[in-house]
């Protein structure tokens, strides 16, 4: 649990199918912003389209959320990310990040979610993070190195990814600067990789062991806050 919270399957826990969609489509939005409403140019906006698929999201809402990211509405897309440090109870470090559309309303409610913990000032956690960008991928090749492939790509290292790998592929996690993350996710995708993730993300530098009699207290922390609808991804240094 060292990197996100909850980063393999976050979508399919308890949280209602419309707040699911809700987040999906909101990062869909923001891609489409950001890189522009082609998926073959934008390596972000299309993992964010392949999850909304993945977890079942109307066409239609794909599609309206893509127009609307790329200013082909009308509307007006007024999101930001924000973030936020602090501690979950027994002292486990946390960033929250959160797309909103609204601080004000944004930043009070996240205030009183950390109530059982501790929230901090900006800095106060981040220093015990890598801020880096992270690219998932399979690829049919089994043969391939990835020490080679991390090299060729652009990436500053490598490891070996099982989570939802095909039968017969070959799974990896490439770590890259956040300026190169575009770039790396285009190479691979070029090189036959199935890009699953590509995003920038906070690692913790150091993992903190907690003990099980405390970590359903931590657990029940970090579930509500990821259930916020302005909480975009949820980040521990929780092993």
């Amino acid at each position: 649990m060292g990197a996100q919270w909850k980063q393999k399957g976050r979508e399919a826990s308890a949280l209602k199918r419309g707040q699911v969609f809700g987040k999906l489509a909101k990062e869909i939005v923001v891609a489409a912003k950001a890189g522009g409403a082609d998926p073959d140019l934008n390596a972000r906006l299309f993992v964010a389209i392949e999850a909304a698929k993945k977890h079942s999201v109307p066409r239609d809402t794909i599609e309206r959320a893509v127009k609307k990211g790329a200013g082909l509405t009308g509307e007006q897309v007024n999101y930001e990310l924000v973030a936020y440090e602090g501690f979950a109870p027994h002292k486990v470090p946390v960033i929250v990040e959160c797309l909103t559309d609204n601080r004000s309303r944004t930043a009070p409610e996240i205030r009183v979610l950390f109530k059982t913990g501790q929230l901090g000032a900006i800095g106060s956690v981040a220093w015990m993070f890598n801020h880096v960008g992270i690219v998932e991928g399979h690829h049919a090749n089994t043969a391939q190195d990835l020490e080679t492939v991390a090299i060729e790509a652009g990436a500053q290292n490598v490891e070996p990814e099982a989570h939802d790998v095909p039968a017969g592929h070959i799974g990896a996690r490439f770590f890259c600067d956040r300026t190169d993350l575009d770039a790396v996710s285009k190479f691979l995708s070029k090189a036959g990789w199935m890009v699953t993730a590509s995003e920038m993300s906070y690692v913790a530098k150091n993992t903190v062991e907690v003990p099980e009699s405390q970590r359903p207290e931590v657990i029940a922390f970090l579930t509500a806050i990821d259930e916020h609808d302005d909480v975009h991804r949820v980040y521990t240094a929780m092993k």
